[in-house]
């Protein structure tokens, strides 16, 4: 039992919140309308499910800074429930991203009669790895130098140096977004009628929307640490947001060896 907690314990009781429900209800519109626009290219309802999403998550990350920030409810046995519940989140997009490994691997090993018994394909044409793809490897490289280094400066105190290495990255984030698009954009195949496209884009595709996430979540912490967010030896949200983006780089390093290199050849 805590004695300098007035609660009598060290846990924190979350008070009901209308967010969990409306979360999930601007998620239904957001499926709803992404399937009306796929049939229809109305897009309208889609975009009212996502500016519901986007303003249910701004509000219910804004309860949680407050209920750490200002109320002081993120304790230690609070940040180490945190930190378990990463943890578990980042092993559950490994998961996911195996999946896409999987599916790539099981059709380049054992190509079947339809693609021509062959892999890579014979009639597609391959983006260059020692291009746009280790151009975009080095940017991810550098970002997570650049976080690291963030971390280690608000671990010793340094807010200067913590908003200097934050902006570094933040702004690699968005390159790396730049050079991706502009690659899709000049890829010689598409998304449909193909296995190799399809496990390229699904792939890579989704690695892209993460790096979107993790330059988001990193641009947030800026933000707060702008104000004065975050102390060296409280800043687990600071802490979440780096490892999310280093898993983001390994990731980026499998997929740039298997699908870019290895694919290639």
């Amino acid at each position: 039992m805590s004695s300098n907690n007035p609660k009598g314990h060290d846990y924190h009781l979350v008070d009901p919140s209308p967010w969990p429900l409306l979360a999930s209800i601007g998620a239904l519109i957001l499926c709803f309308g992404a399937v009306i626009y796929f049939r229809t290219d109305n897009a309208w309802t889609m975009v009212i499910g996502l500016l519901a999403v986007i303003y249910v998550a701004f509000m219910w990350f804004r309860d949680i800074i407050i209920e750490g920030e200002k109320d002081g409810h993120h304790t230690l046995v609070v940040q180490l429930g945190l930190r378990y519940g990463m943890t578990l989140f980042i092993a559950s997009e490994v998961m996911f991203f195996v999946a896409w490994f999987w599916a790539y691997f099981n059709a380049s090993l054992y190509p079947t009669e339809q693609i021509g018994s062959t892999w890579p394909p014979l009639d597609i044409e391959l983006l260059d790895p020692w291009h746009i793809p280790l151009i975009n490897t080095l940017i991810l490289l550098l970002s997570g130098t650049s976080v690291t280094w963030a971390h280690h400066a608000l671990q010793e105190g340094h807010r200067k140096e913590v908003i200097q290495g934050l902006i570094i990255t933040v702004v690699l984030g968005v390159i790396f977004s730049g050079f991706q698009a502009y690659e899709y954009m000049h890829a010689h195949f598409d998304f449909a009628g193909h296995i190799y496209g399809a496990t390229f884009f699904m792939a890579t595709g989704f690695h892209g929307f993460h790096v979107i996430i993790g330059t988001i979540f990193l641009a947030v912490c800026l933000g707060r640490a702008m104000v004065g967010h975050f102390k060296p030896d409280h800043h687990f949200g600071f802490e979440a947001a780096a490892w999310y983006w280093h898993f983001v780089d390994v990731v980026w390093l499998f997929l740039f060896a298997s699908i870019y290199v290895w694919g290639s050849y």
